[in-house]
């Protein structure tokens, strides 16, 4: 098999895997659509008070609101994709049966997130998405080129996101435990990818730090070119190089990890 069809089909057996948990997606479906009506309305309070805030009128920030349930569960915002897996072979040692196949980790594991966000998106990130849809009023683009732009910035979102996680989950190889890294990955995505309200919306400083980190290319990249706020050719490199910097990364602590590795028990 060439290696563009094993990491294929790596792919297809995530998303495969991730469509057996129906329940699981019905539930998520449910939990996205009302956290985005609590969401819709908290922000059409907050816009009421400050019009235009972080650039966006209320249609806006509605939009930005359901992209935003579309999309948490697709990037694993908060974590939950193929870190957790990861994670848990490195401290049981399974790990080791990773590093024997004819195939390059971080590939293998990239392919496999890529499948889950896949089904993320289309099983948990379309129905809540369609229905904000459906009940407000919304700022979508008519023209198909905008949502292309906007397509080739998820790519690039589920890479940059693929890649925080890995350099995490690393860590545990260290660490030997990954219950920390994932509470530091929780807390870390909700607020730097823009969960909680807007990065335009964030004042001075603070703001201007939350915007440059790599998280922005998550939720606040897509959106922006979604609604035309941005061109999307910036968007592009922000997240490009936020992408290859962190991938890079990864291999590098990848190479120190696995070159010293000890198994446990073996």
């Amino acid at each position: 098999m060439g290696s563009g069809r094993l990491y294929l089909a790596v792919a297809a057996g995530g998303f495969r895997r991730y469509a057996t948990y129906r329940a699981a997606t019905a539930a998520g479906v449910f939990t996205n659509t009302v956290f985005g009506v609590i969401l819709v309305y908290t922000y059409l309070a907050l816009w009421d008070e400050k019009p235009h805030l972080g650039g966006y009128d209320q249609t806006q920030a509605v939009t930005y609101v359901w992209l935003g349930q579309c999309l948490y569960a697709t990037l694993a915002i908060q974590g939950g994709g193929a870190e957790k897996d990861l994670m848990q072979r490195i401290r049981t040692g399974e790990i080791a049966v990773d590093l024997y196949r004819p195939a390059d980790l971080q590939l293998w594991w990239l392919a496999g997130d890529v499948g889950r966000a896949l089904f993320q998106m289309l099983g948990r990130g379309v129905i809540p998405f369609a229905f904000g849809a459906l009940f407000f009023p919304m700022a979508l683009p008519t023209d198909v080129t905008r949502w292309a732009a906007f397509t080739v910035t998820l790519l690039l979102a589920t890479l940059v996101s693929f890649a925080i996680r890995y350099l995490a989950a690393l860590s545990v190889f260290w660490l030997m435990d990954g219950m920390g890294v994932n509470q530091a990955l929780m807390i870390t995505g909700i607020f730097f990818s823009g969960m909680v309200l807007p990065l335009n919306a964030f004042p001075g400083v603070l703001g201007e730090i939350v915007r440059v980190l790599p998280w922005a290319a998550q939720l606040q990249m897509p959106a922006d070119v979604l609604m035309g706020e941005t061109d999307p050719l910036r968007a592009y490199a922000f997240q490009a190089a936020w992408a290859v910097v962190l991938l890079a990364a990864g291999r590098l602590v990848q190479s120190a990890a696995t070159r010293r590795v000890v198994v446990q028990g073996g």
